[in-house]
């Protein structure tokens, strides 16, 4: 069984796997378009988190994590309680592409549009200032951001969008940032 990360499951997967491979999920797209009123917000002040947005012509690279042999449903089991906790993402099972070229069928949580915590389209200074600000359960909104786009980063990947709202977040954190 595999998951697409894309996320906070490239860098903290929570489960025990025993593949990872760089993957590319095609027809959505990554970006801060989910409220999080659990892990990095609250009811009182959401913050944001990345969702899978499903839009033509997109794709997302991120990462193929095989789960364990034999710890398939305790990692799932796992995940689900993780991904839905408010409903707002759908679990799918997508074809993702490895590094190889070959395809596997991949676990996905990817946005529900008619969730109320679904915001897509807001601006990237928006969504800048609201990660700055913003803490739940499982922490700081920045440090959401800031450990994927790292990530990213050690992987070779690239996402501009994710990398001008980390620098732009690091201003507005910093001693006499706006």
């Amino acid at each position: 069984m595999w998951v697409f990360g894309y996320g906070s499951l490239m860098w903290n997967p929570g489960f025990a796997h025993s593949r990872c491979e760089i993957a590319r999920l095609e027809g959505y797209a990554r970006s801060f378009c989910m409220w999080s009123l659990h892990h990095r917000g609250t009811a009182e002040r959401p913050g944001l988190v990345l969702a899978l947005d499903r839009q033509p012509g997109a794709r997302c690279e991120g990462l193929a994590l095989q789960i364990a042999p034999g710890q398939e449903a305790e990692a799932l089991e796992r995940l689900r309680a993780r991904e839905l906790v408010s409903s707002a993402y759908l679990e799918r099972r997508l074809p993702v592409r490895l590094a190889d070229g070959s395809i596997v069928r991949a676990v996905t949580f990817v946005i529900d549009r008619s969730h109320p915590q679904y915001c897509r389209g807001m601006p990237l200074d928006r969504q800048a200032e609201i990660i700055a600000g913003a803490v739940g359960g499982r922490g700081p909104n920045t440090e959401y951001l800031f450990s994927t786009v790292a990530r990213l980063a050690g992987l070779g990947l690239r996402d501009p969008e994710l990398e001008w709202l980390s620098e732009r977040v690091r201003e507005l954190i910093s001693p006499g940032g706006e």
